[in-house]
């Protein structure tokens, strides 16, 4: 920072205004409010809203009370046309709300604006042109003269525009005109604008025909008195006050759009447009939800309805991507929360004075007016329970224990998971009338949230897992890219037995819950989510937490149900941490409950499923088989399963899938790998193989070339067979630990041969040396094809 920082910053010219008379009102009503969530507030988010979230959004709006709702700059982008195509086509908007749109003053832009509302109801179509001394000399190279008429010739243009719609769509128009960078231009001259685009609108009149005219703090430059003197002096000085409406829309560069807000409504505006929870660009802008229960806050009904603000947050945060601050006016999660003892003391004795205040109130027919020590407001009010606040005296307790967690488990919970565990901690120290140490704490949670290693495991932990992506069919608007859904893969240990299970989602921790539900019967849904990193660098952890409840079919039901389980998951990967968090809440969940028993006989005609085949599979052989994989064995099964009777007994399973795919077998094989060599190909990045292979019981001297070994065994394979063979998948994982640890390997070949239909055949293979399983798998698979080698000839 500078020494002087007047030698780089001039101070804002304060504005002469003899006799102003804000200073001495109150309120006494709320404004006209309008919402630019969909406009001002998408356009200054990092990743705008896709179609569907504008729809949700848009009817939030409608929910809340809106009745003016800036909806789109439709001619910048095709996205915001369709959007407002589409509210207007299917009727989305209701009769009694006015949507917004916004243009510059340019002809061509005008123009698709009106093609945009084509057919809605009530429209009020906004232009706007820069007015201050920067723009017009800097920016655009403009005079006041030019300046003017450029608003005035588009003016006529929009009146034009206006009858011809309205004449062939029976759209009812109002228009508003902003002098943009008003707070930075000279108030004369905004007058002097302003009265000329009237007289070129020249349809002004009182009720709903009045003229608009928005009077931006497009860049916050001076304290709210001024803001408020400027707004004093142009509504004393243009004329015909009462064919006009005078609109705010403050920014807050300097952090007081609020106040700018509010000491400009005493000054005589009667509109503003803003957004919920303040978004916008730069620092944002005035903030609606703020104002209104202010207003509220003085016995004013706002005429919009906050009485579900936690709702309210949740749509506005999914919908913008950024997240309420925890000391945000009325909304913070922290707002009603007191920490400091003397707060807490002076909340208690308010609650209880209160409370015998209302008894009288009520006994002598009285209002039950609030009045308590550090809280402005009912939290009732906005549909928040008083748990923070009735528990005050205890938050101390509950902030020791969470502060002990972070200290010795580097664990930062969220305030909801302090309470939790805070109850669980009291209630042991109320049973055993005893202070509880930090090692009673750490254990106490470690066995709660099953954290910490396998002798803190519950009934459900995570042993393998694969997360996959497949698109999904996206929102109405094709230009929006489409979300994926995640497909999860895994085997689980359910009471020390393996068990495969799968699910989809639109994430990885909804994926798992689909697959507890359809495996497990485990019904639980997401209600809180929170996440952060423990350490930094290439030791870095995520840690999530999970909270879940039952699933219902009532929405604000699931929201506020009072019993609920939260989990905890560590891990270095950020998706299974938030997968061993899930685990830990379902383990606390199901409690002793009996779970779905692995079945042990399947049968052709049964209920049972692939994945109760994979199941056995994982369980006797420790084998993770791949999907397709899963699904080749599953038509092995039932074929023989349906040449037995219908059933098939688990032994047999075994030995079926044993013999299929030659896992661990020493019964010959067609081709079988007696010693091989790789050594570099004269082509960069190739490798070359040399072996000797038993084709049928015979020694056979190969060679061949690849990218790698297996295409190089491939290609050594090649000589001895007629046709191709190529990998279509190859996956593997390890089995046992430490120095018994070996690799196993799952390929899937595709062999092609003119006069036969494609095949497709899979082949496993183990070994302590990861190369030498994989060749194992692409012999095995190979020997399971009739006829292939070059010594057959087929019958033409």
């Amino acid at each position: 920072m500078l020494i002087d920082p007047s030698q780089r910053y001039k101070p804002y010219t304060p504005l002469k205004l003899v006799g102003r008379t804000w200073p001495t009102k109150t309120f006494v009503k709320a404004p006209i409010w309008l919402s630019t969530d969909l406009r001002d507030g998408n356009q200054a988010l990092a990743n705008p809203m896709t179609g569907d979230q504008k729809i949700t959004f848009f009817r939030l709006l409608v929910k809340c009370g809106f009745k003016e709702i800036e909806i789109a700059y439709p001619a910048a982008s095709e996205t915001d046309f369709s959007f407002v195509r589409y509210l207007i086509e299917h009727d989305e908007i209701p009769d009694d709300v006015w949507i917004q749109v916004l243009t510059p003053a340019r002809e061509d832009l005008i123009r698709r604006t009106f093609d945009a509302v084509a057919g809605a109801k009530h429209v009020i179509i906004h232009m706007y042109n820069a007015t201050s001394a920067m723009f017009r000399n800097v920016v655009f190279k403009n005079s006041k003269e030019q300046t003017i008429d450029l608003a005035v010739h588009h003016t006529s243009l929009i009146r034009e525009l206006t009858d011809q719609y309205a004449a062939s769509h029976g759209t009812t128009f109002r228009y508003e005109y902003s002098p943009e960078t008003f707070s930075q231009t000279e108030v004369e001259f905004s007058v002097a604008i302003c009265e000329a685009v009237k007289t070129a609108w020249g349809k002004a009149d009182t009720g709903n025909q009045r003229i608009i005219f928005n009077l931006p703090a497009t860049v916050e430059v001076g304290p709210p008195n001024h803001y408020a003197d400027q707004i004093e002096y142009f509504c004393t000085h243009i004329s015909e006050r009462e064919r006009i409406t005078v609109s705010l829309h403050p920014h807050n560069d300097r952090g007081t759009g609020i106040a700018a807000a509010e000491l400009a409504v005493l000054a005589g505006a009667d509109r503003i447009e803003g957004c919920l929870f303040g978004n916008g660009e730069r620092t944002g802008n005035v903030d609606i939800v703020n104002l209104a229960l202010n207003l509220y806050t003085q016995g004013i009904h706002p005429h919009l309805d906050f009485s579900d603000i936690q709702n309210i947050i949740d749509i506005v945060t999914q919908c913008n991507d950024l997240p309420v601050h925890p000391r945000h006016p009325y909304a913070g999660e922290l707002v009603f929360t007191a920490f400091s003892g003397s707060h807490q003391d002076a909340i208690k004795k308010g609650f209880e004075e209160q409370a015998r205040r209302h008894a009288r109130n009520l006994a002598n027919g009285e209002a039950q007016m609030w009045d308590m020590p550090y809280l402005p407001l009912d939290p009732a009010d906005l549909g928040c329970s008083y748990e923070a606040v009735i528990r005050v005296n205890s938050q101390s307790g509950k902030g020791g224990i969470a502060y002990l967690v972070k200290q010795h488990l580097n664990l930062d919970l969220p305030r909801k998971l302090q309470i939790a565990f805070y109850q669980v901690i009291q209630a042991i120290s109320d049973r055993e009338a005893r202070e509880m140490t930090v090692e009673d704490i750490m254990t106490t949670f470690r066995s709660i949230y099953h954290f910490g290693g396998p002798k803190y495991e519950g009934r459900l932990a995570l042993r393998t897992f694969s997360i996959t992506a497949e698109p999904s069919s996206g929102p109405f608007d094709t230009d929006e890219v489409a979300d994926e859904r995640r497909w999860f893969d895994g085997a689980l240990s359910v009471d020390g037995m393996l068990r495969v299970i799968r699910g989809d989602g639109n994430g990885p921790i909804s994926a798992l819950l689909d697959a507890l539900r359809s495996h497990l019967d485990i019904d639980l849904t997401l209600r809180e989510y929170s996440e952060h990193t423990i350490g930094e660098g290439q030791t870095a952890k995520a840690a999530s937490y999970i909270e879940l409840v039952a699933t219902t079919d009532d929405v604000k039901e699931r929201r506020s149900a009072s019993q609920s389980w939260w989990g905890v998951g560590v891990d270095s990967d950020i998706a299974a941490a938030g997968l061993r968090a899930v685990l830990s809440a379902v383990n606390s969940a199901i409690g002793d409950r009996p779970l779905p028993e692995l079945k042990l006989s399947i049968g052709f005609n049964s209920t049972t499923g692939q994945a109760d085949v994979a199941n056995a599979i994982v369980n006797s052989l420790k084998l993770q088989l791949p999907r397709r994989l899963q699904v080749a064995f599953f038509e092995v099964v039932q074929r023989a399963a349906r040449d037995s009777g219908g059933q098939i007994s688990y032994e047999d399973l075994i030995k079926l899938f044993v013999e299929k795919y030659g896992y661990e077998t020493t019964r010959p094989y067609r081709f079988e790998l007696q010693s091989f060599d790789f050594a570099k190909s004269n082509v960069a990045g190739r490798r070359q193989i040399t072996a000797e292979l038993l084709v049928d019981g015979e020694s056979q001297s190969i060679s061949g070339e690849g990218n790698g070994p297996l295409s190089a065994a491939l290609a050594a394979l090649h000589t001895q067979i007629r046709g191709t063979l190529s990998i279509r998948e190859y996956i593997e994982h390890s089995i046992g630990e430490g120095a018994d640890v070996k690799a196993v390997s799952f390929v899937e070949l595709v062999y092609e041969v003119e006069g036969r239909n494609k095949e497709s055949v899979w082949g496993v293979g183990s070994d302590s040396d990861i190369t030498v399983s994989g060749l194992q798998a692409i012999m095995k698979a190979a020997s399971s094809l009739n006829d292939v080698d070059k010594s057959v000839v087929v019958a033409e």
